[in-house]
C-alpha cells in the first residue's frame, strides 16, 4: 500500500520563524474547521452515549444541563489535551497547522484553556443576540450564526499576522507544519 513519505517534525528555529509571520492561508484553516467538526461529531456522540447510560436518561430533556457540561467538559479536554500535547489536533495534523505561541514554543495548559474558551467567540455573540432578541425561528438563528461566522473569519484579515482574535488575544499562533519546499512563496519575498 502507498503510504507518503513522513512529514519531518519542525526545528526550533522554523517553529520560531513561522510563529511570528503571517498565519495559513483562511481557506486551509476554514476547511480544518470544517472537518474538525466531522470528527467531533462522532467523540461527542459517543460521549452522550456514555452519559446517556450512566444517568439512565430516558428522554432527550432530562439531564440536559448535566449533558451540556459534560460535552463542554469533553470538548476541553480533546482541544486542550491536543494542543497541549504536540499542538496538533486530528483536522491540523491533516491540514498541516500547529499551535504553538508567539516565541514559537508549545503552548501551556493554561494558555490552551484560555483558547479553548475564547474559541466559543465563533458562537457565543450571535447566539447572545438571538437571545436577547427572543429569536427561536432555527432559520433566524441559523442565519446570524452564518453571517457572525463569516465576520469572525474575515476579521482575520485585518488583525495582525492574519490570526484570529482568539490567537492575538492568547498570543498565540497557527503555523503551517509543511516543509519548506512545499510552502507558498511568501508575498513580500522578492523573486530572483
Amino acid at each position: 500500500m502507498f503510504r507518503p513519505p513522513p512529514t519531518p517534525p519542525l526545528t526550533h528555529a522554523q517553529c520560531v520563524a513561522r510563529a511570528q509571520h503571517s498565519a495559513p492561508a483562511l481557506i486551509r484553516r476554514l476547511a480544518a474547521i470544517v472537518y474538525e467538526s466531522t470528527l467531533l461529531f462522532g467523540v461527542v456522540m459517543f460521549a452522550g452515549i456514555v452519559f446517556g447510560v450512566l444517568v439512565d436518561q430516558k428522554h432527550a430533556l432530562a439531564h440536559r444541563n448535566g449533558l451540556q457540561a459534560t460535552m463542554f467538559a469533553v470538548l476541553a479536554l480533546y482541544f486542550v489535551g491536543f494542543w497541549v500535547r504536540g499542538g496538533q489536533t486530528l483536522a491540523m495534523k491533516t491540514w498541516h497547522l500547529r499551535l504553538l505561541r508567539r516565541d514559537g514554543l508549545p503552548v501551556r495548559p493554561l494558555q490552551a484553556a484560555l483558547r479553548f474558551a475564547l474559541s466559543w467567540l465563533w458562537f457565543f455573540p450571535p447566539l447572545l443576540l438571538a437571545w436577547a432578541m427572543q429569536w427561536h425561528s432555527a432559520k433566524e438563528i441559523t442565519s446570524l450564526l452564518l453571517v457572525w461566522f463569516v465576520l469572525y473569519a474575515l476579521l482575520s484579515k485585518a488583525l495582525p499576522q492574519g490570526q484570529f482574535l482568539h490567537d492575538q488575544i492568547c498570543r498565540t499562533a497557527l503555523v503551517d507544519t509543511r516543509p519548506d519546499d512545499q510552502l507558498p512563496a511568501h508575498p513580500n519575498a522578492r523573486k530572483p
